[in-house]
């Protein structure tokens, strides 16, 4: 294969219109309808074709067009309108400037193995890349200094075809980067702009390139380079693709190779964050970077902590990348010499000893002072999953806290409801999204209008659902009986379900099959008639994923599901939008507690679409009996697994059966009162909650701030902080075994009164340790029997000075109506620790 470069040549754009190619580049685009108007109005075929992509429309669309539309009078006011609201976007003051203005020029770093911001940029493959992209444009409409870094994959996430056999086949196709919305970072000379890894035995070049997202920036590293070897340019091939050494690469070109770009670019962040384990190297990096300035390898290590935050993204041990031993010090042999450690001591940071591996998410939670889930429950389950690195301390106090995820409302609530809330709510509604008194008002919306704006949305999704299906028996080459049966699938009238998911076996899609008689029964009543759409990916190694889609497909071309259950191919950001705008019920069956937060029911809920799921992940917290379905009982959520999914299905049933149909098909003058005001209640309580505005406020006030702060802390005047924070560690450590809660008595009594006051006194050995390094404290809590659930403390008094390193503290505690269970316990306390227990040690009183 020979070298060559590649030159794009764009149709000059009428001057009174030339913006339309800065729009093009400025994914601002993707969550303002009026822009993407600008081009289906030119040509609405070609904006089909090109599957809403203005860089690809703007060199593929004839001038003779331009010129008609340039000189359109009703075009050109369009046209201005959004080109007046885009500049004042991008230069009004917003939420983060007026909120934190000393932090205004303060970076935050957001890595993340894959974005999904649109159809036009397709390098994501599910909720971990949608995730990300919201939380992208949430960060610039909020006005947060925010850079993204990831990957530029040359083939993208896989596309799905569904053969005549009903198989998953993949297809990798091989993306233009010229004809996308990004741009290559070039120098003064033109030439592009590089940084470099060290993989074993040789260098990997890699290309930045830039994609602007509103006004927050992402920078995407390219390693296809002639200047790399064949197989080194395959790194940025597949997203998710390879083998362990191909997934070590990645995640080295990543997190390594991301803080150098970010260098290069003259960016400095003062927070890094990293969204799950993919891009943790950036930590050894940055490590390696102050090492080299001369900063103690520890001290840095606690500098590192400092402005570190880590979010974990799911329980399912798949998820979390691992790699043996031989692996790990072949790829970091250049880490470790440049970190002047060697390399056991390096592998430590990482090491999971009891599954003897470097484990990804092992060594972002060391590194990173700030760790968090995605929901509530996930944070509990998180907290459980890594409490064998904690083992002295209770499992609720493990440091790991949770930021319930959410979406981007501007860009998944559909046009038609946008306006609907304009009228109701104020023209600035998207503004206050996160206001639930604005909310309230909702109620206002009559039931007509809920209705009919709910059915215009269905009918949209059926005939698109229609027209997909249709053209996949063109390329299947159906019968002309086949294809013309495909145009009429599906009901308007029926009551719709949609499930469309990523095809991993816990998320269960075939649950609704387990009892196939009682299905067909629910599906071909002639008065209450169901039907259910299906869409989704399995990752092409995962063979039980793929049994699934291929027996959901199986069963929709038999009597009597043939019509009333379809599947819908190569699952992406463009069917998502249709389906959550357009179904009745949206259902989520996860193995409870595999589902760390689920934001496809939050898009469906935001557009009154019911939410029907089992209580896992986001579910509990938004749940309230009214605006949605629960599958299960909460008793039933510790089951064995074959158990679980005999229960789920018994409730799953039931609920469809007893509340579910019955509550769509009770109709007044055509309109399902009931269903209506759930319609209104799940948009209510959901939107102003669920929506990454309110996510990302969450991580700016409770831990973007936080890290700010400590990262300037440690930093400042040569790192003394961090050095101090590491002195006090090593010297906790060192003396720890002195620490000893020799006596504890207390006034407690077996039948206390409400409104008494709990006394008690300890006296403590601390050894050479200072009582200002330590917090003395009662915890008390619910007494369950072989532990306290429900954990508070009260930190006790110093009272008097035994000698010999021994004091003796008293404390007390309100009691109100309840038993309790009680305790002494020392931990170690500092300024420069952020939580309770970053130093994971604590003595307890042994018996009193």
């Amino acid at each position: 294969m020979f070298y060559f470069r590649t030159v794009t040549v764009n149709p000059p754009l009428p001057e009174r219109i030339a913006r339309l190619r800065d729009l093009s580049y400025n994914l601002w685009f993707s969550w303002h309808s009026p822009a993407r108007e600008l081009y289906r109005e030119i040509n609405p075929g070609l904006w089909e074709q090109v599957e809403h992509n203005p860089v690809k429309f703007l060199q593929r669309v004839h001038r003779e067009e331009l010129d008609r539309v340039a000189a359109n009078q009703h075009f050109l006011e369009k046209y201005d309108a959004v080109m007046a609201r885009y500049d004042r976007y991008m230069s009004e003051e917003k939420w983060f400037q007026q909120t934190y203005p000393r932090f205004k020029d303060k970076n935050i770093a957001y890595f993340s193995a894959e974005f999904g911001l649109h159809e036009s940029l397709p390098i994501y493959s599910g909720g971990l890349g949608v995730l990300a992209g919201d939380h992208t444009k949430s960060a610039s409409d909020l006005g947060l200094p925010f850079v993204g870094v990831g990957l530029l994959y040359k083939h993208g996430y896989f596309n799905q075809f569904i053969n005549p056999e009903g198989r998953q086949e993949t297809y990798y196709p091989d993306l233009n980067f010229n004809e996308m919305p990004i741009i290559p970072v070039v120098g003064e000379s033109g030439l592009d702009t590089t940084v470099s890894v060290e993989l074993p035995g040789r260098t990997v070049h890699i290309r930045i390139w830039k994609v602007q997202v509103g006004l927050s920036q992402l920078i995407l590293l390219d390693a296809d380079l002639p200047l790399n070897m064949e197989e080194d340019r395959k790194i940025t091939g597949q997203l998710y693709g390879g083998g362990r050494e191909m997934r070590i690469a990645q995640e080295i070109v990543l997190g390594v190779g991301g803080v150098r770009a970010l260098r290069t670019l003259g960016i400095t962040p003062a927070v890094w964050h990293i969204n799950e384990g993919h891009s943790a190297f950036l930590t050894l990096e940055r490590l390696r970077e102050m090492v080299s300035q001369g900063v103690p390898s520890a001290t840095a290590r606690e500098a590192i902590r400092a402005n570190t935050i880590f979010t974990t993204h799911t329980p399912v041990p798949a998820g979390h990348d691992v790699f043996d031993r031989d692996m790990t010090e072949k790829y970091l042999a250049e880490l470790c010499r440049d970190t002047g450690m060697d390399c056991d001591t390096l592998l430590e940071l990482g090491w999971d000893a009891q599954q003897d591996e470097f484990n990804m998410t092992v060594l972002a939670m060391r590194m990173a002072g700030f760790c968090n889930g995605v929901s509530k429950l996930h944070g509990e389950v998180t907290r459980q999953m890594l409490h064998r690195f904690y083992p002295a301390i209770p499992v609720e106090e493990v440091p790991v806290t949770s930021v319930t995820n959410g979406v981007h409302t501007r860009s998944w609530i559909a046009e038609v409801w946008k306006n609907i809330f304009s009228q109701y709510l104020g023209e600035n509604w998207a503004d206050k999204v996160t206001d639930p008194a604005m909310w309230q008002r909702i109620d206002e919306i009559p039931d007509q209008v809920i209705w009919d704006t709910h059915m215009y949305l269905k009918e949209q999704a059926i005939q698109y659902i229609r027209d997909r299906i249709k053209k996949n028996c063109r390329r299947n080459h159906g019968s002309e009986a086949l294809i013309a049966e495909a145009g009429g699938v599906l009901l308007p009238h029926a009551l719709t379900i949609g499930f469309a998911r990523r095809f991993a076996t816990y998320k269960r899609a075939a649950l609704i099959f387990n009892d196939p008689e009682r299905l067909a029964a629910i599906l071909n009543d002639l008065d209450r008639p169901v039907q259910i759409v299906f869409a989704g990916k399995a990752h092409p190694k995962d063979g039980e994923g793929q049994e699934l889609i291929k027996k959901i497909i199986d069963f929709s071309r038999e009597e009597p599901f043939k019509g009333k259950i379809v599947f819908l191919e190569n699952y992406d950001i463009n069917v998502a939008r249709h389906l959550v705008h357009g179904v009745d019920v949206w259902l989520n069956t996860p193995r409870w507690p595999m589902e760390a937060s689920g934001t496809s029911g939050m898009k469906a809920a935001m557009n009154g679409v019911l939410h029907c799921s089992v209580l896992d992940g986001w579910w509990p917290e938004a749940y309230n009996g009214k605006n949605g379905f629960a599958i299960g009982h909460p008793g039933d959520l510790q089951l064995h697994e074959t158990q679980q999914d005999k229960s789920d299905t018994y409730y799953l049933y039931r609920v469809l059966e007893e509340k579910v149909i019955p509550l769509y098909y009770d109709r007044q003058n055509d309109i399902p009162g009931q269903w209506a005001a759930m319609m209104r209640s799940s948009m209510r309580t959901i939107i102003p909650i669920f929506s990454t505005a309110r996510m990302v406020m969450e991580y700016t006030d409770r831990l973007y701030a936080a890290a700010i702060d400590r990262g300037i802390a440690f930093m400042e005047s040569n790192y003394a902080a961090a050095e101090q924070a590491c002195r006090f560690k090593r010297f906790i450590q060192e003396n720890w075994h002195h620490v000893k809660v020799e006596r504890t008595d207390s006034n407690g009594r077996w039948d206390m009164q409400a409104g008494e006051e709990l006394v008690v006194g300890s006296v403590v050995k601390l050894g050479p340790i200072r009582p200002s390094e330590v917090a003395v404290e009662i915890a008390f809590g619910s007494d369950q029997g072989p532990y306290i659930s429900n954990l508070n403390t009260i930190i006790m008094e110093l009272k008097e000075t035994l000698g010999d390193g021994t004091y003796r503290y008293t404390g007390k505690v309100p009691l109100s109506q309840g038993t309790y269970g009680y305790t002494v316990r020392v931990r170690p306390a500092h300024q420069y620790m952020y939580g309770k227990f970053e130093i994971p040690l604590v003595r307890w009183a042994e018996c009193f």
